[in-house]
């Protein structure tokens, strides 16, 4: 008999959620920095094998929106609650259980099995994590508690298991050869992104928007277009650096993952250009995909 199901992945920003999904995948699906906010699709990725598929989705970190993206952003959190055959909550030995507790009122609600994931444990002495642990026994008691370290891979083997374990017989609903359900242009985009976090600071990162403009594929290489925007003058300006050389190193560095990403030479040219406010536009957003619902 063959199992397929969905495993939604949530929880509060910067607790791991992108570094585990990319660990029981066995692909880099999901952009992981230091930063909060860094995921901010629900991103799907597929786990095959003979008589499974395990179609896993990373959601955005749990926040109280400031503006209509942050808005998005929860809107793919919370649906991923709807759908799941088995919900993986995440969290760590840093943060507090109480932290959005309205988020935590939903997930009580939810009738799919929970594993929670407690990760980080590498981090943390027994004695605290003891004492974690009971805290969550009394919030979700219908949770099965799993202490991980998704960065060394500790006890994830055990989570997949258990992730085997709970799903439910089904047909496969992708195709067996498919590890995600992104088109090509999100994963330049996103890796992109993934290097303005890495090299700038501040609200930066977070007012930019990535666009793959153009992507001609040939047989050795895939020449790219990406327009990088952002929000203000002043911002072009920081993005581009002083004679170019910031935007030269963002598109260096992305350029090398792209290219390990599809095993093609690369040219990639990369253009900045000013949105304004585009943060809290409902039309840009919807151009930029993201769920207003």
């Amino acid at each position: 008999m063959h199992k397929a199901g969905f495993v939604n992945i949530v929880g509060n920003p910067n607790v791991g959620k992108s570094t585990l999904m990319n660990v029981l995948v066995g692909e880099k699906v999901s952009i992981i920095t230091f930063k909060a906010q860094t995921t901010r699709h629900r991103i799907m990725g597929i786990y095959n094998d003979e008589d499974m598929q395990i179609v896993f989705s990373d959601t955005p970190g749990v926040l109280k929106p400031n503006y209509k993206l942050q808005e998005s952003m929860l809107n793919f959190s919370e649906s991923a609650l709807v759908d799941a055959d088995v919900l993986l909550y995440v969290t760590d030995t840093v943060e507090t259980p109480d932290k959005h507790s309205d988020f935590i009122t939903k997930v009580q609600n939810i009738k799919a099995p929970i594993l929670l994931l407690i990760n980080k444990i590498d981090i943390s002495e027994q004695k605290s994590l003891e004492s974690l642990v009971t805290e969550w026994k009394e919030l979700l008691p219908q949770a099965e508690i799993i202490p991980i370290s998704a960065k060394v891979k500790f006890n994830t083997d055990y989570v997949m298991k258990r992730i085997k374990e709970l799903l439910p017989d089904s047909p496969p609903y992708f195709g067996k050869d498919q590890f995600t359900d992104k088109p090509a242009r999100f994963f330049v985009s996103e890796i992109v992104r993934e290097k303005i976090l890495l090299y700038y600071d501040k609200e930066i990162p977070y007012s930019v928007e990535v666009v793959v403009e153009q992507f001609k594929e040939t047989d050795k290489q895939i020449n790219i277009n990406v327009v990088i925007y952002v929000e203000r003058d002043s911002q072009k300006g920081i993005i581009i650096g002083k004679q170019g050389r910031a935007l030269k190193k963002v598109a260096t560095e992305a350029r090398k993952d792209i290219e390990k990403f599809f095993g093609k030479t690369i040219f990639l040219e990369t253009f900045v250009k000013v949105d304004k406010d585009w943060r809290n536009s409902d039309k840009e957003l919807k151009n930029f995909g993201y769920n207003l619902d």
